[in-house]
This record gives C-alpha cells, sequence and structure tokens, in this order.
C-alpha cells in the first residue's frame, strides 16, 4: 500500500521540500499501521517495499540490502573459491563426470571421466530439474558433501566423502592455436590475475609472432575494470583513451593507455555475445572505436555503470549507481533504463571510431560482424539432452585408446547411429546426411573430453563454432 504514495513524491529541491516529502510517506505509514486491514509488519514493509520500491525507480542495479542480506554480502566478499575441481555436464536429472582436475579433491577421491552422480547428501539428481541441479551443485560443493556414484561396467553404486578445497580456477582459462600463427584465447571473468594471465597465454603461443589472435569474451560478465583497462594496454597505443567515467556527484575521469605499454601489434579479432558484460564490454568497445579490433558475434549485454556501496543505520546498506562507463567515442556502455522514446533516440545515436568508421549508441557493444552461434536443430536437442554422446564416449574410450590424432571414422559413426537408434533416435536418412559433419564434429570432442580433458575438446569445438571461423576469416585475408 506505501508504493503508489511513495512514488508521487517529487523529487525534493531543497531541504525543506525533503523534510515535507518525508513528512508526507510518515503519514502514509502510519495511517496504513493504524487503518490497514490486516496487521502491517514495518520493517517488512520499508525494508522489502518502500526502499526497494524507491531504487527501482533509479535502474535495475540499484539495490538495498536488508541487515541478513548485507551480512551475506560482506560474507561473499570475503569468502574463497572452493571446490571439488570436477568438470561435470549436466543434463535433466543426470550429473555425468566429464574430468577430475588434477589434485582437486575429485581426482584424489578417485573419481573417473563416465561416472555418473546419482545422489549428492541422500538427494536423488534425477529427481530435480536442470536449474536446480545447478543450483543444489553450487551450494553442495561450499561443505563436505557424500556422492553416490555410478560407474560404467560397474554394477555396485560407489559412494565417495569429499572436502571442498580451494580450487585454481584461471580466468583465462583456454589458449591453443587455430591454425599456425592464429592464436586463441579465451577470458572468462576479470580478475586481479587476469591481465598477467592472458600475456602469458599470448606470449606461450608466440607474443608478437602470431599473425592474428582470436580473443572470446562471450560468457564473460566482467569483474575487475582494472583487469580490464590494463588488458587494453596491451593492444592501444600508449595514450590512446580507454573510457570516460562521468557522474552528477562524481568528478568526470578519464583513463588512457599508459605510456610506457608494451604493446602487440598482430590483427585481433574479439567475440562477444548476449552475456559479454561490464569489464568487457569496456575492453570491446575501446578497441572497436580505435579500430583495433573487429568484433564479431551477437550485441553485448549493456552494462557500463558504477556502483559503490553505502553502509546504513541498523546493518543495512545500499548499492547505488553513481557513474557510468563512456568509450572513448563517448557511447554510454549502459542501456538506457528506461523505455519510450527517449530509449528510440538513444538507439539513433550515431558516433564514430578513429578511421571515421560508424558505430552506434544505444547501450552494449554492436559487433562489426554480426554472427549467429551454432543452430539448434531437432537432432542435436534429441542427442544433447538425451547424453548420448556421453554414455557412448564412456564406452568407447574404455575400448579404444585415444591419442590426439585421433579422428572418429565412418566405423564409428555407423556405431553411433546404431547406438542412438537403440534409444529411441532415429532421425531420418535426410536428417542424418545433413548433420553428419556435426554429429562427427561433437562425437570426438566429447571422446577427447573423456579422455584427455575438457580443453582438448574445445579445440574442437573451436573448429565448427561459426563465430570463431568467421574470425579467423577476418584474421586471415
Amino acid at each position: 500500500m506505501i508504493f503508489p504514495f511513495l512514488f508521487l513524491l517529487a523529487a525534493p529541491k531543497s531541504t525543506a521540500d525533503l523534510d515535507s516529502s518525508l513528512k508526507r510517506f510518515t503519514e502514509v505509514l502510519a495511517t496504513v499501521q493504524r487503518e490497514a486491514a490486516d496487521p502491517v509488519n514495518t520493517e517488512g514493509a520499508v525494508y522489502q517495499g518502500a526502499i526497494p520500491g524507491m531504487l527501482r525507480r533509479l535502474d535495475p542495479h540499484s539495490i538495498f540490502f536488508d541487515p541478513q542480506q548485507y551480512e551475506q554480502l560482506k560474507e561473499m566478499e570475503k569468502s574463497e573459491r572452493k571446490g571439488f575441481g570436477t568438470v561435470v555436464s549436466i543434463l535433466p536429472g543426470r550429473v555425468i563426470v566429464l574430468q577430475a582436475l588434477s589434485g582437486t579433491p575429485s581426482a584424489k577421491a578417485g573419481l573417473q571421466p563416465g561416472d555418473e552422480i546419482v545422489a549428492v547428501n541422500n538427494v536423488a539428481l534425477a529427481r530435480l530439474e536442470f536449474e536446480q541441479i545447478i543450483g543444489f551443485l553450487s551450494e553442495a560443493r561450499q561443505h563436505q558433501a557424500q556422492l553416490i556414484v555410478r560407474r560404467p561396467a560397474n554394477a555396485r553404486l560407489l559412494q565417495f566423502v569429499l572436502d571442498p578445497a580451494l580450487v585454481d580456477s584461471p580466468s583465462v582459462d583456454r589458449t591453443f592455436l587455430l591454425q599456425p600463427d592464429i592464436g586463441y584465447v579465451r577470458v572468462n571473468a576479470f580478475d586481479p590475475q587476469t591481465a598477467k594471465q592472458l600475456k602469458d597465454a599470448i606470449e606461450s603461443l608466440g607474443g608478437d609472432k602470431l599473425k592474428g589472435l582470436v580473443l572470446d569474451l562471450r560468457d564473460n560478465g566482467g569483474g575487475v575494470v582494472q583487469a580490464a583497462l590494463q588488458a587494453a594496454s596491451y593492444f592501444l597505443k600508449p595514450g590512446q583513451r580507454v573510457l570516460s567515467v562521468k557522474g552528477r556527484s562524481i568528478e568526470g575521469q578519464d583513463v588512457d593507455a599508459p605510456a610506457d605499454a608494451a604493446v602487440y601489434r598482430f590483427p585481433l579479432a574479439v567475440l562477444v555475445n548476449a552475456k559479454t558484460a561490464s569489464a568487457s564490454e569496456i575492453l570491446s568497445g575501446a578497441l572497436q572505436d580505435h579500430d583495433r579490433a573487429t568484433i564479431l558475434g551477437e550485441p553485448s549485454f549493456g552494462k557500463g555503470l558504477v556502483q559503490n556501496v553505502f553502509p546504513l543505520s541498523g546493518n543495512t546498506a545500499m548499492a547505488l549507481t553513481t557513474a557510468f562507463y563512456y568509450t572513448p567515442s563517448g557511447r554510454s556502455i549502459q542501456k538506457p533504463i528506461t523505455t519510450g522514446q527517449l530509449e528510440v533516440e538513444k538507439q539513433k545515436e550515431q558516433f564514430h571510431t578513429d578511421s571515421g568508421r560508424m558505430v552506434t549508441g544505444g547501450g552494449g557493444i554492436q559487433p562489426d560482424v554480426y554472427v549467429e552461434p551454432e543452430p539448434v536443430t531437432r537432432l542435436r536437442m534429441a542427442l544433447d539432452a538425451s547424453g548420448t554422446f556421453t554414455s557412448f564416449a564412456t564406452a568407447y574410450i574404455q575400448k579404444h585408446p585415444i591419442t590426439a590424432n585421433f579422428q572418429v571414422s565412418a566405423s564409428d559413426l555407423e556405431d553411433f547411429q546404431v547406438y542412438a537408434s537403440e534409444r529411441s533416435i532415429q532421425p531420418s536418412v535426410g536428417e542424418w546426411v545433413k548433420e553428419r559433419p556435426w554429429v562427427q564434429s561433437r562425437l570426438k570432442q566429447e571422446i577427447f573430453n573423456q579422455a584427455l580433458g575438457v580443453a582438448k575438446g574445445d579445440e574442437v569445438e573451436a573448429q565448427r563454432d561459426p563465430v570463431v571461423q568467421a574470425a579467423i576469416q577476418k584474421l586471415v585475408p
């Protein structure tokens, strides 16, 4: 009942206006407490109603923390990244181990590729939906967990007890050559070590000797902005603008590439999608505005704001947006908060790169080359959702030695087709012929995942990834 009255209050222009507004608010609250048909929880009305309602009028990211939420926030800031070191494939009702990382609790306990985790802490995973499984596993890895595992060719269920440990999960998690002198580096987040890891990855591929680099920022939700600024300095000329910060109550700030930066000169392609956000968009936008990289993929998320957490009385706090990030050409990375005519006008705004090439505003980074991800067909959905690739690969590697030179043969494909048919996946001849190259690549990827590690499987995936292949075409005339 408080919300409509609160929203009607005009923004105070002076202390007197603020006092008047607060007086009207307390009058509304007092009336509700006295006259409402049901008893009113005052703390809930203010903490869960009035204050969040006010902040929602500002932007989607300014939020209020009640005492419990504020304690959780402080715990998260102090928490360390713990886990069991297991890479898994999550399917509806099923979790299959693809890899137990060396030296982690999973590897020490004896988990193997192909193992199916049937239950965790006496909770049967088959009863859970996909999203429930993800949330449940995320929570379970914070504490000691008891796993019930079904191992292929083993009739008896196995039991493991795992204690979580600090797991080194580098933010630069994939580095390999797509072809001679064309490198690929994937950055999944920006943390304090990301810039150094990125430089080390580039050097391991050949450094300045590279003829091109694909920098994959897809699904990178951002993180430490300073890490993105340092990464930008590897590719931009000294003194070039990286970003600007502007806000109503803070002094504007421009950030340029340092004068002593050691810069790579090879051609660069950057991959983005709808989950590329924040620090990733800062880096992408700077490279685009200076014509330093070709941006490929889908439009990015559009989150470019500065937030500060302000502690309040009663052990509460507020995360408030205080400024916005802008690319060198002047584009706001943040998507417009309001809808309607204002957003339409912002979408029409035009900016220009160093060479005079037009780029559009409106929030997020628009790719120079729009490339859709792999299509989803009926057969692909059936094979992936059923876990057919994973179970076939598990049985296959028990009978065949797998090396880095392995190729899926025509005979292997026939065996897989029969295997799928036995599991009621029976596409038409036309469907099978059309999808045969994809099935061959996907099957090789799954076999590599379990036999050689997920990193080798990702190399196979990159060779069929339409966004990666489009990037190679830009780098290799």
